[in-house]
């Protein structure tokens, strides 16, 4: 009798499982997208990603609508706990993406005492970098969204905070040599701006409530391709993915060099570090050679190396070419990837099924009354070094 009560008690009580470990899932080449949306995305969504072929999705939320100033964190400046109305949005967010059999990369803009520009008027956000009393804020988050998530299923990893810069004001190049790359944090070591020992902080408080779930880290320097070059080894955590963003040529890719007179073309000469240089497939692989040739000498392998974003405007001359040669270059490292961006509802410039063509008026008035973007989308040639190697999967 007793037997049998203890059975129908168990029955009744919750059942806890933690998800999956999926540090597995990045042996093997994983190809993806980024998803930077105003809108939470609905299921329809995530199975046009995965019906094209990609295998991840990595979603940032600060565009989303927050139940108080900053999503999630609650406020920035003042970070106390989750918001539990925004986490439950996002936790319905990622059940969508895990059905359409889509793993996800979860990737804030902002962190406690470090708030996205385009969320705080477009001033650049440096206070994390200036005090590592504030490293504790961003840490106690980051464990309380791992606990919280810690048996959602479908998560490939953390990405612990979008493109960071602590580099930014303190002077050094964004073009600076591997050399000046060393010797910067050499001198920072310790201090407010090392990178590294703000993630290990970060990390230990993650792992304190959760031992398995892969983190992704980006480099310095806005996640420059040689954001890693400076320092002097890997995180002692042996479950981190190490994460470069390429736009290089910015010049060339960016939205401010198709507002030009005449704009730059690719390949062709653009300015690069104060001078011009000729920019062409060669040069795309050379810079993007650089986490590799870190890792190599680091012994860590290839395929903890991942290509988070790329992308450029797609009404730019060169602009397929250039994605073709960045995909080349990709492909020939075995590595994974994600495109910027798939269906972004906020701004169109590096949507590529949308063609070369101008959006119609009703993309903006649907951003400016927050409804849903109803403009189609389909398969078009700027579209189409992506698509050939998602679908070759």
């Amino acid at each position: 009798m007793m037997k049998m009560r203890m059975i129908l008690l168990a029955a009744l009580l919750p059942v806890t499982v933690q998800a999956a470990d999926l540090i597995t899932f990045w042996d093997t080449p994983r190809h993806g997208g980024n998803s930077f949306n105003r809108l939470p995305p609905d299921q329809a969504y995530f199975d046009s990603l995965r019906g094209y072929g990609a295998s991840w999705v990595r979603i940032s939320w600060d565009k989303w609508q927050p139940e108080g100033r900053d999503f999630l964190i609650g406020d920035a400046d003042n970070y106390q706990q989750l918001s539990q109305v925004d986490l439950a949005t996002l936790k319905q967010v990622l059940t969508r993406a895990d059905k359409a059999g889509l793993k996800v990369v979860i990737a804030p803009l902002s962190l406690p005492w470090m708030r996205w520009s385009q969320n705080n008027g477009g001033q650049f956000d440096d206070r994390l970098w200036q005090d590592k009393k504030r490293w504790a804020s961003a840490a106690r988050f980051w464990r309380d969204l791992a606990l919280a998530l810690k048996d959602q299923p479908g998560i490939a990893a953390y990405n612990l905070v979008n493109e960071p810069a602590p580099e930014k004001t303190s002077g050094l190049s964004e073009q600076a040599s591997v050399q000046q790359l060393r010797d910067w944090y050499q001198q920072q070591h310790g201090s407010a701006r090392d990178l590294p020992a703000f993630y290990q902080q970060v990390i230990s408080a993650i792992r304190s409530v959760d031992s398995k779930t892969p983190l992704m880290v980006d480099g310095g320097w806005y996640a420059s391709a040689r954001g890693f070059s400076g320092w002097s080894a890997p995180l002692s955590d042996s479950r981190v993915l190490y994460s470069f963003h390429m736009y290089e040529p910015y010049d060339f890719t960016s939205a401010p060099n198709a507002r030009r007179v005449t704009p730059f073309v690719y390949p062709g000469e653009v300015t690069f570090g104060g001078k011009r240089v000729a920019w062409d497939a060669s040069t795309v692989t050379q810079w993007m050679d650089a986490p590799y040739q870190w890792a190599e000498q680091h012994q860590l392998p290839a395929n903890r190396i991942v290509a988070g974003e790329f992308g450029c405007v797609r009404t730019l001359q060169g602009c397929t070419r250039w994605l073709e040669d960045v995909l080349l270059a990709l492909d020939r490292r075995r590595a994974h990837w994600a495109f910027y961006s798939f269906r972004e509802d906020a701004w169109d410039g590096m949507d590529y099924e949308l063609g070369h063509q101008k959006v119609p008026w009703k993309y903006w008035q649907a951003v400016e009354k927050n409804l849903p973007d109803t403009v189609p989308r389909k398969a078009t040639p700027e579209f189409a070094p992506i698509l050939k190697r998602l679908q070759a999967r």
